[in-house]
């Protein structure tokens, strides 16, 4: 059986995305979105406690064995990174990886220069991306970070839960502290943020009431925040941020999110036709003095309309978007027939 280093090589040689072991299975690579099978030698729980051990740190060793579960990179020098997550299963272990590319993408070559520039690019803000697991969120905010790295004199902090892209400064000073390593949690290091002096601020998941309420009140007093959620659409972002608050309390985030809520970009990537390789279809909200009316008056049920509507703002649905990259070329009639309705194709 491979080394665990070896299996991380060829993933990267094979452009996997992931990498999943688990006890009897063999290896198995996410390549271009479908799982394939490496080989017929299965994984025994001593092979991958063996794997664990050869590049797990001692604190995060404890962490698994305490909590079942940890987060941590790890870089095959001079080749590729990893976000490794080890975790118990059936009383034995499993562990999934993601590649992280050595390179930055620009906004250009992931297809959204146009719109997501003009959101970078603003002084003060809340800024959401969002999608399920694996929709590459972080590629998408790693993209506008470098963006605004190399072409602003910003002090940017990123909080992140592990650090997986690594940004050099350029004309902009950026610190990366990482959950666990660098301070104890989101919700702290955001608060200690604002001590920094920060001119952007990057949270890597806004997973608790007290994270959001703290990001909305960054937002609100000068700051570009950047922070991801896993919700699907603009309308159940919107939502799902609301309902965090207690009922007494909605009102007024309401009326926060209303005035500080620059852009939502919902995402999800999808295998492209013909090829290897995956695309970004997306949904994307702008603030404009109507949406911000809908948020403040209970309305969030008809943002929908409004991103049908404003294509000339930068403004589309995820179904539009679908029916664009199907349109073009970039995916096949049988990818688009999974998330769109008969009455939807053009």
């Amino acid at each position: 059986m491979n080394s665990l280093r070896g299996l991380m090589i060829d993933a990267f040689n094979m452009d996997a995305s992931d990498i999943h072991l688990t006890v009897d299975s063999p290896p198995v690579f996410r390549i271009d979105g479908a799982l394939k099978k490496q080989g017929d030698e299965v994984l025994t729980s001593t092979h991958i406690l063996e794997m664990i051990d050869e590049i797990i740190p001692q604190r995060k060793l404890v962490e698994l064995d305490e909590l079942g579960e940890t987060d941590f990179n790890y870089e095959v020098e001079g080749i590729c990174r990893f976000r490794v997550n080890a975790y118990k299963q059936r009383q034995t272990f499993a562990v999934a990886l993601r590649l992280i590319p050595s390179k930055i993408p620009t906004l250009k070559e992931l297809g959204m220069e146009s719109t997501l520039k003009k959101i970078a690019e603003s002084k003060q803000g809340l800024v959401l991306i969002t999608g399920p697991t694996g929709s590459g969120k972080t590629t998408t905010l790693a993209a506008m970070l470098d963006y605004i790295n190399r072409n602003f004199d910003k002090h940017i902090i990123t909080l992140e839960d592990p650090i997986e892209y690594m940004h050099e400064n350029c004309r902009s000073v950026i610190n990366q502290r990482e959950i666990g390593l660098d301070t104890t949690s989101f919700a702290k290091g955001l608060r200690a943020a604002l001590r920094q002096d920060p001119d952007v601020i990057l949270v890597g998941e806004m997973r608790d009431l007290e994270t959001i309420s703290t990001a909305v009140t960054a937002a609100e007093t000068g700051h570009l925040v950047f922070a991801t959620l896993h919700t699907s659409t603009a309308a159940s972002t919107i939502d799902r941020i609301i309902d965090v608050f207690p009922p007494g309390q909605q009102g007024q985030i309401r009326q926060q999110l209303a005035n500080v809520i620059l852009g939502i970009v919902s995402q999800r990537l999808l295998a492209r036709a013909g090829g290897r390789g995956r695309v970004a279809a997306t949904e994307i909200l702008l603030q404009t003095p109507s949406v911000s009316n809908l948020i403040r008056s209970e309305k969030v049920h008809q943002l929908p309309n409004v991103l049908q509507t404003s294509k000339g703002l930068g403004m589309h649905t995820m179904q539009m978007d679908i029916q664009r990259l199907l349109k073009e070329g970039i995916i096949s009639m049988s990818i688009a027939k999974m998330y769109l309705d008969v009455g939807e194709f053009e």
